[in-house]
């Protein structure tokens, strides 16, 4: 029986899902940790395990919920690193990058889980999770999204606070990471959006339009875009 061989067209497509899920990582300088260790991580991790369950409390019957679900989150990023592929990412170590996509696949599940809850019950599963958060309120030394139609450089200024920084450092790092101009104004923009939309839940989402857009997308994102791109082209950073 005659073997088919690839058409060009399929051919290019798996050296290109290959070169994109499976790069190869060069120039290694440890070889200890870039060679196989299924067998030992297997070992390791079912021992730590056996040993917790055996040395905790048992008979508190929502912490034993609570570890045995811990536990599951556990072997399912051990997994990740085992089973996973390595991505397109190869720094530092390939490892790394499953572990990352492990933990997207495990909120990706809780969110689809979610999907189906009513806000209440949600909430009801966090408090469960970590009960220390139903005591937990946000200390509302200022106010968000008034005087809109107040468009002063005081005003501007006083509403650059420490999220005014976390935008501008975030969106450096986005940067080195995505490395794509288009890529990451339109996930800027988007966030804007999602934050209108969950308004209702955090008061700090609450903000005029000129905050919205000269001091987020423009002034911090676009500026943390702009650093975190231009750092990569110092340092002659694939695109």
């Amino acid at each position: 029986m005659a073997i088919k061989r690839p058409s060009g067209l399929s051919k290019s497509y798996h050296d290109t899902f290959n070169s994109v899920n499976e790069r190869v990582v060069e120039d290694i300088s440890l070889e200890f940790f870039y060679k196989p260790h299924t067998i030992t991580l297997l070992g390791v991790s079912i021992a730590a395990v056996v040993y917790s369950s055996f040395i905790r409390d048992e008979r508190d019957v929502d912490a034993n919920i609570r570890a045995g679900i811990y536990c599951v989150f556990f072997f399912f990023i051990i997994v990740s690193v085992l089973a996973f592929p390595n991505g397109p990412f190869t720094r530092p170590h390939p490892a790394v990058w499953r572990i990352v996509f492990g933990f997207s696949v495990l909120y990706l599940m809780l969110l689809v889980f979610c999907l189906f809850q009513n806000y209440k019950t949600v909430k009801q599963i966090i408090y469960w999770f970590d009960p220390e958060l139903e005591h937990f309120h946000i200390d509302m030394d200022r106010e968000y999204g008034v005087n809109c139609s107040v468009i002063t450089f005081e005003n501007l200024w006083n509403h650059m606070d420490v999220f005014a920084l976390a935008h501008f450092l975030g969106w450096a790092f986005k940067a080195l990471l995505v490395r794509h101009l288009g890529i990451l104004w339109a996930v800027s923009v988007m966030w804007e959006f999602t934050e209108i939309a969950f308004a209702h839940l955090l008061p700090n989402f609450v903000e005029c339009w000129w905050d919205a857009l000269i001091l987020d997308v423009l002034l911090c994102n676009g500026l943390g875009i702009w650093v975190g791109l231009r750092i990569c082209k110092m340092l002659e950073m694939r695109e």
